[in-house]
């Protein structure tokens, strides 16, 4: 059953070499982080899956061991989710930056794996996905990735969207709450025209939290860059 769970922002700019001189612009969302990560290795997970989303041919699971590499923005940094055999296939730049974070903060509690999820899978089984992992070991802990929408402000990446608030601040109710059903009932189609590429991460996230009982504390929210980004710890 689910434990515990972190839930981060997946920008490459959270890791310091990608964002060069902006570096300290996503300092507290770092610190964040790796708060979350604390509540994550203070649950004592038999396993831990890094969760986030992916483009088609990026989807599915990745074994211990896999690794990720950030020199598609410019920087020789390659990353490693947990020790093991390197595996067939790169990370998702989401799942390496959680890989990025647990090397960062010497990760060691549990066994590490990930998933990526596809942005257009729907909720059904973005749901059915999280049970999956929930029933994976006695004790899960989930690393969840993910960004809230990309339309902010008019210099986000894909420009203002008057409904772009709104969305982000019921997702950050929802982490805040650990309140499964509003996570559940994010509309997929409005996320994916808000570009809010967490929903299907935050969704599977559900499903896994399903009858676990978990508190939740929400312990960043901004959009720098007009992009929302969370941190929550659910415990």
């Amino acid at each position: 059953m689910l434990v515990a769970a972190a839930v981060c922002p997946a920008p490459p700019l959270l890791v310091p070499e990608v964002a060069a001189g902006a570096a300290a612009e996503l300092g507290d969302a770092r610190t964040a982080c790796s708060d979350a990560l604390a509540v994550l290795a203070a649950s004592r997970p038999d396993l831990l899956v890094v969760v986030g989303p992916a483009d088609g041919d990026h989807g599915g699971p990745y074994p211990q061991g896999a690794r990720g590499s950030f020199r598609g923005f410019g920087v020789e940094a390659d990353v490693q989710l947990g020790e093991g055999d390197e595996g067939p296939r790169l990370l998702p730049a989401s799942l390496a930056v959680g890989a990025w974070l647990l090397h960062h903060a010497r990760w060691g509690a549990a066994p590490v794996e990930g998933l990526g999820v596809a942005e257009p899978l729907d909720t059904a089984r973005c749901l059915r996905a999280g049970r999956e992992l929930a029933a994976r070991d006695e004790r899960v802990a989930l690393l969840v990735m993910g960004d809230g929408s990309a339309k902010r402000t008019l210099k986000a990446p894909g420009y203002l969207d008057g409904r772009a608030a709104a969305f982000d601040a019921a997702a950050a109710r929802a982490l805040a709450a650990a309140d499964v059903a509003a996570l559940a009932a994010l509309d997929a189609e409005l996320a994916t025209e808000l570009q809010a590429a967490g929903r299907a991460p935050w969704q599977v996230l559900a499903g896994a939290a399903e009858g676990a009982g978990l508190d939740g504390r929400l312990l960043y929210e901004d959009a720098p860059y007009g992009v929302g980004y969370f941190v929550a710890a659910w415990s």
